[in-house]
């Protein structure tokens, strides 16, 4: 498995990657995560690390540096792939690139609906930090909200 910066030739695998490994929020949110617009804009903003063999996209993660915090957002795994480590190694290595950016801490959110996923998070050492509402423009099926966590880089 080798894991490097998206580019732009690679828009519509990720976005494909992307909403095949989010189908877990359909119980929760209508239609699709992302749209290759929406990674184009994401790509403007930040970058993706992409997790990828012979077979293909396995894996991304979004990174965005805001000052001297990083935001992490979009962990998707091929689901055909989850289980075997490959969120722990992205994370690794959105982290690794956070440190080098000079980054104190990393910055995520995750879905209220989605709380095996709090677990995930608090085991590699983030902690809740507050909620946000969804925003408006976000058609939910039940009610939503953010949770954010935060991890002290080190």
């Amino acid at each position: 498995m080798h894991i490097r910066p998206a580019r732009d030739t690679d828009v519509e695998a990720l976005t494909r990657l992307i909403n095949s490994a989010f189908r877990l929020e359909q119980p929760f949110i209508e239609g699709d995560r992302t749209n290759p617009e929406g990674v184009r804009a994401s790509m403007e903003k930040g970058k993706f690390l992409l997790a990828e063999d012979s077979t293909g996209l396995a894996g991304c993660v979004y990174l965005e540096l805001l000052g001297d915090r990083g935001y992490l957002g979009l962990l998707g795994v091929d689901p055909t792939r989850q289980g075997m480590g490959l969120g722990r190694k992205l994370m690794d290595a959105a982290e690794n690139h956070f440190r080098e950016k000079a980054c104190i801490a990393v910055d995520l959110r995750v879905i209220s609906p989605r709380t095996p996923l709090l677990d995930f998070y608090r085991h590699l050492g983030y902690t809740e930090t507050g909620t946000a509402p969804f925003p408006p423009e976000i058609q939910t099926k039940v009610p939503c909200h953010y949770i954010h966590m935060s991890r002290t880089l080190l």
